[in-house]
């Protein structure tokens, strides 16, 4: 195969692909938001056969011979030509390890996994979701061996949400924020509560979705190009930069739960609308890791969303939306109530200094379920002795426990040290933008325009084109140094609570 021809085939490939995942991606959405409850094994058929589709397009040996093509002309690819090639090669590799059968075999299985999973969770009931997180387990053990037999299985799939990660990298990580915050975890609980009451009580959903719509133009988020729907677990899902879709939940006595989701995964569909056009359709396309797109959505979240500055702005608007709910209020108060800190149950809900906690309660847990030491059935035991252990807490019920997260009903085993990751790049990712822009004068006056191009010049744009680590040194000006999330935290929280 010429070099033409090879990339010609690339550029054939790449758009089938995109299409086949758009389709997919469509029916996932559907299936979390609108689809009748019964849909999902007729769903799950369908995502089976495209998924066989995917899965035959890319281990096809006219794939093979392309590749091949690509990596002997390597000298004559552009930079982004070349990263495609090592992209396209990456999941044609990974796909060729297993069966085109028991492929499609684990798509339906995580098409009824979720369903069950919803089932369950409504009913606190682990035992019905266990067989089928038995069997995630077993399939991504077998790929784990089947990808790298030398390596220890949990690092292989933790290194495909975050290249590079592993137990050896990660350990260390969660260790020093173990040491370095439970002090300040301990400290802080000494200390009264912020007063929240303003916030507690009724907060009518209908004024909480108009409210939604409101803090995501104040995110600068082009409705035209972003919808947002309702889900069990809010999720985000992008196919293009005029495509992406955004859930969020609603309670009615918790108005801080959906304003906090929608700042999360509207940080997420920032980054999917900030790629380049130019890689639109492409292996390019996307995030450069699942790490790099939770310190996107965790700053929008985090950073900005819960800065004094912000709740200046945020405050008239909230007012707006619930007539006559904070008067009296101020941008500190509000400022302090957002930041409230102390252990919880839910994860998607903790505060910023305790989050951490709850991400290595899933670290141990997946490393545990992988390795062999943990049965899918003992997860709620270990779960619930975990949680006392780091928080503290007593777990009432499996829906509040280890039924909370939709991951594992997904597949996503490894994903979930991404959270812990992404807070610390978006801490140096701060002081970074800190000594480039003035970051908090226009925040306060509703502007996050600057702070939105800061991060589609040195991160969004990108796509998939840079590695993670290398992305994060180019933002940043130097490799990752969680030094500057403990940092953070303790300057945060010491000042908050006159430590």
């Amino acid at each position: 195969m010429t070099l033409a021809e090879a990339r010609a085939t690339l550029a054939s490939l790449e758009e089938a692909l995109h299409a086949y995942r758009h389709a997919m991606g469509v029916l996932n959405i559907d299936g979390e938001t609108a689809a009748p409850k019964r849909s999902s094994a007729g769903r799950g058929q369908t995502l089976a056969v495209l998924g066989g589709v995917v899965h035959e397009k890319l281990t096809a040996p006219s794939t093979r011979e392309c590749i091949d093509a690509l990596y002997a002309h390597r000298s004559g690819l552009t930079a982004a030509e070349l990263r495609r090639a090592e992209l396209l090669k990456e999941q044609s590799d990974e796909l060729a390890l297993v069966p085109v059968g028991e492929y499609m075999a684990y798509q339906r299985l995580l098409e009824e996994a979720g369903d069950v999973w919803h089932d369950a969770k409504r009913a606190s009931d682990f035992p019905a979701f266990a067989p089928y997180l038995e069997k995630i387990v077993d399939y991504n053990r077998r790929l784990a061996a089947r990808k790298d037999a030398s390596k220890p299985a949990y690092d292989v799939l933790l290194d495909l949400y975050e290249k590079g990660a592993s137990a050896a990298t990660l350990d260390p990580f969660f260790a020093m924020l173990r040491s370095e915050l439970t002090p300040l975890i301990l400290a802080v609980g000494e200390k009264p509560r912020p007063d929240a009451s303003f916030l507690a009580g009724s907060f009518p959903v209908d004024r909480q979705r108009a409210f939604t719509d409101r803090v995501m133009a104040l995110m600068g988020i082009d409705r035209e190009d972003c919808a947002v729907a309702e889900s069990e677990h809010p999720f985000t899902d992008g196919f293009n930069n005029h495509d992406v879709r955004i859930t969020t939940h609603y309670y009615e006595d918790a108005v801080l739960s959906s304003l906090y989701s929608v700042i999360h995964e509207g940080g997420h569909a920032i980054y999917e609308l900030g790629v380049a056009e130019a890689l639109q359709g492409t292996f390019l396309a996307g995030g450069s890791s699942m790490g790099v797109h939770e310190s996107q959505s965790r700053f929008y979240e985090n950073y900005i969303g819960r800065s004094l500055p912000f709740c200046r702005a945020l405050l008239p608007v909230m007012a707006d939306c619930f007539p006559g709910r904070l008067e009296g209020v101020t941008p500190e108060m509000l400022y302090r109530a957002v930041n409230a800190a102390g252990p919880g149950l839910i994860r998607i809900e903790a505060d910023e200094l305790t989050y951490a906690m709850h991400v290595m309660v899933r670290y141990e847990l997946e490393k545990a379920l992988i390795g062999g030491d943990l049965k899918a059935a003992d997860v709620p035991g270990e779960w619930n002795a975990m949680y006392k252990k780091y928080l503290g807490v007593d777990v009432p019920d499996d829906r509040r426990g280890a039924l909370q997260d939709s991951h594992w009903s997904g597949g996503a085993i490894g994903y979930f040290p991404s959270y812990a990751l992404g807070s610390a790049y978006g801490a140096q990712m701060l002081a970074a933008m800190e000594r480039d822009i003035d970051v908090w004068g226009p925040v306060a006056a509703g502007d996050l325009s600057p702070v939105t191009a800061w991060l589609r010049e040195k991160i969004h744009r990108h796509g998939q084109l840079l590695t993670p680590a290398r992305l994060v040194e180019n933002a940043c000006g130097g490799p990752f140094d969680p030094s500057y999330y403990v940092a953070y935290l303790k300057d945060k929280y010491t000042a908050l609570y006159d430590l």
